[in-house]
């Protein structure tokens, strides 16, 4: 495998489409209240793909190092698991990462506020930073987050309100209460996503000491977790399309919801583990597509 394939690989390109479908959303709200703007779209899609990548980086190089990646694991291998990558390449591709990341912060920043509102550009330079440190710190590190079970709480905020509510602020400049309910769809989504990833690794994680959510909880109790968080999710956005006005082609984006219930069911009578594994991608995908219709019915209909 040549280094490039072996940079994509710890890249995760496959949790890229997750990652900007909060982005997606914020902006189509925007959009349908009469803000919109290409240039802040696109580096706001961007600035979130880097950071998705840095939080890569940093996972593969944490669990790596742990030996939390190791045969026990279920799923595809990781980069340094692998020997594609070393941990001393991966932690110098961590760090040109974040420099790029800061580049594209600084500049998504400058571009929706100029300088002319002094108190937002420090607010989301804190939030910029505060984003970069978490991507890292999910697995590195002594206090690695999540190995101490925070996971869930840091994607719900980064995934779902940060990344709704702060791409509809970077157009906006105001918040936007009800904006609140389709920002906890897609990080009640996104918990998902990464509580169905522990689930299918609860084994190993709790043999080298990762203490997630699912192993506090264990595997039962994870299940009803999971039901919980696809059934919120699904009642925040019906509550958003009832209280908004508008053509009706703004429950388009409830189609997105017809695969994630067939995947529930899925999960209700699966016992073997290594068969949620397939479920991860069509999870993931599956948020991205209601993104997607949330954002074409918003954005270009309503």
């Amino acid at each position: 495998m040549t280094k490039l394939k072996a940079w994509l690989n710890a890249a995760r390109l496959r949790t890229l489409p997750l990652s900007i479908s909060g982005i997606l959303v914020g902006a189509a709200i925007a959009s349908w209240q009469g803000y919109s703007n290409n240039n802040i779209l696109f580096l706001a899609l961007i600035t979130t793909v880097g950071l998705q990548i840095t939080s890569n980086f940093a996972n593969d190089y944490g669990d790596g190092v742990k030996g939390t990646d190791n045969t026990d694991r279920i799923g595809p291998q990781r980069a340094l698991q692998s020997g594609l990558l070393t941990a001393a390449q991966l932690k110098n591709g961590i760090y040109i990462s974040i420099i790029i990341n800061i580049l594209l912060v600084v500049s998504l920043i400058l571009l929706s506020f100029g300088m002319a509102h002094v108190g937002y550009i420090l607010l989301f330079l804190f939030l910029g930073g505060f984003a970069i440190w978490a991507a890292i710190k999910y697995t590195v590190g002594k206090s690695a987050y999540g190995y101490n079970g925070l996971g869930d709480v840091f994607v719900f905020i980064f995934f779902g309100l940060v990344s709704v509510l702060g791409t509809h602020f970077l157009f906006v400049k105001a918040f936007y209460p009800l904006a609140m309910l389709p920002a906890m769809t897609i990080g009640l989504l996104s918990v998902g996503v990464l509580n169905l990833n522990n689930m299918r690794d609860h084994r190993s994680d709790k043999a080298v000491g990762k203490n997630t959510v699912v192993v506090k909880m264990g595997y039962p109790r994870a299940k009803n977790y999971h039901y919980i968080l696809l059934i919120g999710a699904f009642l925040c956005l019906f509550s958003f399309l009832l209280t908004t006005n508008g053509s009706h082609l703004r429950y388009v984006s409830l189609i997105g919801f017809l695969p994630v219930f067939v995947h529930m069911r899925k999960v209700a009578v699966t016992e073997n583990v290594a068969d949620l594994d397939p479920e991860l991608k069509k999870l993931a995908l599956s948020t991205f597509l209601t993104a997607m219709l949330f954002f074409i019915s918003y954005y270009y209909f309503l």
